[in-house]
């Protein structure tokens, strides 16, 4: 069968998130490029269908193709490594250090944000045919989501900042489940049903993605939305990654290692141990 139970599942995703704190600095980088920049074209695909259609549904439906795709080449999400980076330093995996925790993280920033701003800049291009005209309607859509979830969150002052939050929260619990629904199978078919669920959840129930923003609100300024690059930060992506974090570790990492896991015995590839010395050296 493909199905994988959760105490093994478990163990994968320590094992993945040692693996991912070991990662050379190009291959951490370039990974979360190409993540970004996969997200932010489903993103983008989202958007067109919605407006196209004037059926938000079924941009939310049809969006999940962009993080199957880039999971199921290997690319990594902050709200992923969110989740499974720090349960590796939690069980205490031998050379693991918060420093690597870290240095993970902040590269995998870079990289995302790269990649969502690069397909940001190149949807600009196309929605406005390289700035020589008005945007059009797929452009105009993108302004407003970013004034809407911005100043929108602004004008409630700290309610608002504390719905942002929350929704940040909410969406990498759902994300992340999504990041481990792909170790519980070992076909192709599974992994992509369980992924799909819980981010066709987020997405239509507009919940804040760190990622998803860093298209979006990039795309949004450069096109003409009614916000500034300080809105964007201090009542979008600042709260959101926090929240991603709080709702990442929290709801899906630490609850499935502390039911699941046991400190130690968790670990699912085989250890290389050195051989003695004398044994080199006569070989």
């Amino acid at each position: 069968m493909s199905y994988v139970k959760p105490a093994e599942f478990t163990a994968r995703m320590i094992d993945a998130g040692e693996a991912k704190i070991f990662m050379s600095t190009r291959d951490t980088v370039l990974r979360a490029f190409m993540a970004g920049a996969i997200l932010a074209l489903a993103a983008a695909f989202a958007v067109t269908i919605s407006v196209n259609t004037g059926q938000p549904l079924l941009g939310a439906l049809l969006f999940p193709v962009g993080f199957c795709m880039l999971y199921l080449l290997g690319f990594d999400l902050l709200t992923g490594v969110f989740t499974l980076v720090p349960l590796a330093l939690i069980d205490k995996r031998p050379g693991v250090r918060l420093r690597g925790v870290l240095r993970n993280w902040g590269l995998v920033f870079v990289g995302n944000f790269a990649g969502a701003f690069t397909v940001a800049l190149m949807m600009a291009v196309i929605v406005t045919y390289g700035f020589s005209v008005e945007p059009n309607e797929i452009g105009q859509q993108l302004g407003v989501i970013g004034e809407s979830r911005t100043v929108g969150y602004a004008e409630h002052g700290a309610a608002g900042m504390l719905t942002l939050f929350i929704r940040g929260v909410l969406c990498n619990w759902m994300v992340s489940t999504g990041v481990v629904a792909a170790m519980m199978s070992t076909s192709v078919p599974g992994k992509v049903i369980g992924m799909w669920m819980p981010v066709l959840v987020f997405f239509y129930m507009g919940f804040e993605h760190s990622i998803v923003n860093m298209f979006l609100f990039p795309a949004g300024l450069l096109l003409g939305g009614n916000f500034s690059i300080g809105d964007y930060l201090i009542w979008n992506e600042i709260p959101t990654v926090i929240g991603n974090l709080v709702g990442g570790l929290t709801f899906v990492g630490l609850t499935l290692y502390a039911t699941h896991a046991r400190t130690g015995s968790t670990r699912t590839r085989p250890v290389t141990v050195p051989a003695p010395r004398e044994k080199v050296a006569a070989e």
